[in-house]
């Protein structure tokens, strides 16, 4: 038997770590924050363990526990004290997200990225302001008035409109990066030409360039009070079936002005997050969604798994497809792992 080739050689513990090929670290990870305006006290989040929505005058203590794992950005998440149709508390000097960033950053060293949409404050749920589709044509293509299937639909251009003057309202905030994730056409455009034209042309924009209409958004949706109260997503998140799509839309976002290229989700979408790494040399970010994170905890609970372990695999399975920046639910608790395994 020839044993000249023995890959076990290097899996002895003293140089296992010499030729690991990925690494990971507290500084490649950003954790999400949920910011109440509705609340004087901590809620916990029962679908995702361990978080909490937290009151605009806690947000600092907040942001100052997450730097003490040693991650260093957080994204920030909003609920209204109030919602309406067109969602415009999303865009108000004083709104919850613009409160809290100024607090946030006058107060840490944290670097702040904001979510921008108007799903967590229009009374419907969806991504903008609302406008009817009609569908059902006759055989000249015509609209039947007979079979016509009148939807409902979210008005894009309308929605570029909101979403320049909700990132504006960041920036001026103190917001150090722009997330916009509605998966609108034309919103990386839109929101660099209004930060741009307002003097915050040095604010990076982190586009969820890449957004699927996914069953994994779940516990999110209950976080952040943002569930559409009729219908779906389908007709402007994409198709989880797709990945040529996916390069056309990231490849928009890139030439539209997009600073980083974020997937989601993460693991149900390693494929494309390491096509997007082949094919764009800009920082790529993926989304570790709150489903994602739930099944975990749920198999940990009935003693089916040890948590530490796959979420650690999880995250480093993510950097090894190609992610540069991981937005995790688990970056606290993987980053003190890190921290102890040192």
């Amino acid at each position: 038997m020839d044993l000249t080739h023995r890959p076990r050689r290097l899996r002895q513990d003293r140089v296992r770590g010499l030729v690991s090929e990925t690494s990971l670290e507290p500084s490649d990870l950003i954790a999400p924050v949920f910011v109440d305006a509705t609340t004087d006290e901590r809620i916990p989040i029962e679908s995702m363990p361990g978080h909490e929505r937290v009151p605009v005058d806690e947000s600092v203590a907040r942001v100052r526990e997450v730097l003490e794992t040693g991650v260093e950005a957080v994204m920030i998440f909003g609920i209204p004290e109030s919602k309406d149709p067109e969602g415009t508390r999303a865009w108000a000097e004083d709104g919850v997200v613009q409160a809290a960033t100024r607090r946030i950053t006058a107060e840490t060293d944290a670097y702040v990225i904001t979510d921008v949409c108007l799903c967590e404050y229009t009374d419907h749920g969806h991504c903008g302001p609302l406008e009817e589709e009609l569908r059902g044509d006759d055989e000249h293509g015509t609209p039947c008035d007979h079979d016509r299937d009148a939807t409902m639909t979210v008005d894009n251009d309308a929605t570029l409109e909101s979403l320049d003057r909700i990132a504006v309202s960041h920036a001026e905030a103190g917001a150090d990066m722009i997330a916009p994730s509605g998966m609108m056409d034309g919103m990386v455009a839109a929101i660099r030409g209004a930060l741009d034209r307002d003097g915050y042309e040095h604010v990076p924009i982190m586009s969820y360039a890449a957004k699927y209409e996914s069953a994994f958004y779940g516990p999110f949706r209950d976080a952040a009070d943002g569930a559409p109260s009729f219908g779906n997503r389908r007709h402007y998140q994409m198709d989880p079936a797709n990945a040529r799509e996916a390069l056309r839309e990231v490849r928009l976002d890139a030439e539209q002005g997009a600073d980083v290229l974020m997937i989601k989700p993460a693991l149900p979408y390693l494929d494309i997050v390491a096509e997007i790494r082949r094919e764009f040399d800009h920082p790529v970010a993926a989304y570790n969604v709150s489903g994602e994170y739930a099944m975990l905890h749920a198999a940990a609970e009935k003693g089916w798994l040890e948590l530490d372990e796959v979420a650690l695999e999880s995250l480093v399975s993510i950097k090894r497809a190609g992610a540069d920046l991981i937005l995790t639910y688990f970056a606290e608790e993987v980053a003190n792992r890190l921290s102890a395994d040192r």
